[in-house]
């Protein structure tokens, strides 16, 4: 009767277990991706510092930052769509610090009737994150010339088209005020399905140990019959 069983057997718990390891594994990264959205969390909201010298895309990925300084030439305007606001656009224009610097600042959301409004004109101070937004692929329109419209806030072209450097500050207070509204700068944007992904495992585990035990069940019944 062992032997009749033995194989079923075999591949029930082996198959039990790569399943409930990978579960496992998904645990462990549920873990250590929520360890870093806390610490994102922890980072946007940090008591800004100044701009630095050479901020890193990775490292200095949502560093609070504060500068002052005044806008310089005419804004681009990214379409976007949002919950809160519906349709309009994100602004973005060329801001050149009192150190001499010159990046690309996020002043936020102007609806579409909008779109044109004047922004604040000499001394400004912003403060918000440092972002280098990776929103751009194969099916990304191409910015229209004619309208200066964009699709996506691709930094490396809008750095260019600003003749800025290919730094973005995500503005969350602008003083003094602006007809733009800042858009929040968050983790909603970041996945984290590790725990479906997880529970996905493990009830695969437990479908996968039923179906096992009713293979041996129906064996053994056979052998009685």
């Amino acid at each position: 009767m062992l032997r009749k069983i033995f194989f079923p057997l075999l591949m029930g718990v082996a198959g039990c277990a790569v399943l409930i390891a990978l579960g496992t594994w998904q645990v462990q990264r549920l873990t250590w991706k929520t360890a870093i959205l806390d610490q994102i969390t922890a980072t946007i909201i940090a008591p800004p510092v100044a701009l630095p010298a050479n901020p890193d895309p990775v490292a200095d990925e949502y560093l609070p930052v504060m500068v002052s300084g005044q806008i310089i030439g005419a804004p681009l305007s990214v379409l976007v769509s949002t919950a809160d606001n519906g349709a309009g656009y994100r602004t973005i224009t060329a801001f050149q610090t009192d150190a001499g610097r010159t990046i690309a600042a996020d002043f936020g959301f102007l609806s579409l009737d909008d779109r044109g409004a004047a922004l604040p004109t000499g001394q400004v101070t912003l403060t918000g994150n440092l972002l280098w937004p990776d929103e751009v692929d194969n099916w990304t329109p191409k910015p229209d010339v004619a309208t200066g419209i964009w699709f996506a806030r691709d930094l490396p072209a809008m750095a260019t088209a600003l003749n800025a450097e290919p730094i973005l500050l995500v503005a969350r207070n602008i003083d003094p005020v602006s007809p733009t509204v800042p858009m929040p700068v968050g983790i909603e944007g970041i996945p984290n399905d590790h725990l479906g992904y997880a529970i996905t495992w493990f009830m695969l585990a437990i479908g996968w140990a039923l179906m096992t035990g009713l293979l041996i069940f129906r064996t053994l019944r056979q052998k009685d019959a």
